[in-house]
Parts: C-alpha cells; sequence; structure tokens
C-alpha cells in the first residue's frame, strides 16, 4: 500500500514537472526572442544573427527534459501493475524514440521548407538505421518482460548457453552459469530462438 501511494505521488510530481518544463521554454522562448530585443534595442540585431543557433540550443535542452518528464510519466504509470523491469523497458524505449525524433525535428525546421523535411527525413533515418539493433532489443525485452516466457531464478538454455537467469534488463538477459560467470545475452535473439526449461523437480535439484 506505501508503495502504491509513493507511485501515486511520484506519478504526481511528474506531471506537474512536465507541465512546468513545457510553460518554461514558451516563456524563455518568448523572452528570449521578444522581450529582450524590444527592451534592449542594441541585443536586437545579435539575437537576429544567432537566433537558429539559439533556438536549437532551446529545443534541445528543453526538449530532452520534456521527454525525460514524458518518460517518467511512463514509468510510473505502468509501475502500478507491473515490476520495476518492465516500467523500465517502456521508460527507456520512450526516451529513445523521443531523442530520435527531437533531433530530426530540429534539424527539419533548421533548414526550413522542402529542404527541411528531406532533411528530418534523411536524419530520421539515419539515426533508425543506427538504432535499429538498440530498438530492437529493447522492443524484444518489453516482450520478454510482458510475456514472460522466461523468468528470474528459472534454469534455462538459452543461444546455448545453460544457466540460471539472474536479471531480464531492457537490452539484455543475464544468465549465470554453474562456474558463476554470467553471459549476457541480447533480448532480440531470445525472441528468434528455442529457449529450453529445466522441469521444476530438476531446477530444485539443480539449486
Amino acid at each position: 500500500m506505501g508503495e502504491i501511494k509513493n507511485i501515486s505521488e511520484g506519478l504526481k510530481k511528474s506531471i506537474v514537472t512536465l507541465i512546468l518544463w513545457i510553460i518554461l521554454y514558451i516563456i524563455v522562448t518568448a523572452f528570449v526572442s521578444t522581450f529582450i530585443p524590444s527592451y534592449l534595442p542594441e541585443a536586437k540585431k545579435p539575437i537576429e544573427a544567432y537566433s537558429a543557433y539559439i533556438n536549437i540550443g532551446l529545443s534541445l535542452i528543453f526538449g530532452y527534459m520534456i521527454i525525460k518528464a514524458f518518460s517518467d510519466i511512463a514509468y510510473l504509470s505502468l509501475r502500478v501493475k507491473y515490476t520495476h523491469s518492465t516500467a523500465s523497458a517502456v521508460k527507456n524505449l520512450f526516451q529513445i524514440l523521443g531523442i530520435g525524433v527531437l533531433i530530426s525535428a530540429i534539424a527539419g525546421a533548421s533548414a526550413g521548407g522542402a529542404a527541411g523535411v528531406a532533411l528530418g527525413g534523411f536524419i530520421g533515418m539515419i539515426i533508425g538505421y543506427a538504432s535499429q539493433h538498440v530498438l530492437g532489443q529493447a522492443i524484444a525485452g518489453l516482450f520478454l518482460l510482458i510475456i514472460r516466457p522466461v523468468k528470474v531464478g528459472d534454469n534455462v538454455t538459452i543461444a546455448g548457453e545453460t544457466g540460471i537467469v539472474e536479471e531480464i534488463t531492457t537490452l539484455f538477459t543475464y544468465i549465470k552459469k554453474e562456474d558463476n560467470d554470467i553471459v549476457l545475452i541480447p533480448n532480440n535473439m531470445l525472441i528468434g530462438q528455442k529457449i529450453y526449461l529445466l522441469k521444476k523437480e530438476e531446477q530444485k535439484n539443480h539449486k
């Protein structure tokens, strides 16, 4: 009960934080682009000359904080029903996708017009290609945490490795072998391969 209360309070704080970051972004942008040039005419030309760089900087800083706050909301919303590992996987996925979209949008807006659309799409493709393995592993990890074909404590054979499942994270599943070595198996390998589970009796004997 106490944990649920803490999650509820954390969720409220995260929502307030998200709203505050959005409002602060609007205020700071308006202050830099409108208020300062109006009341400090000598600063108008430098601001206009570097307006693109200023906007990019503000978008990166506030955009990242907004994405982080939104990811925290997603995490805390899922923590009511799911474990930390599952909620954390969703949070990381939102952050990866959000940062990719943010960079693509900034690049497209900076170029402007048709060139901006083309540049934004091109950078989006590059980011997508560069992060496809990471995203693939993250999505696979999310499926593993929700569907739960294996869980912590299971004695399994996966990708040619046999041992006890120590931990399932967003990107890797940790297998502890009989010699106490830890093997990190990418989660996308688990989705496409057979998983051998020992019977309960065998698991007890193994322990």
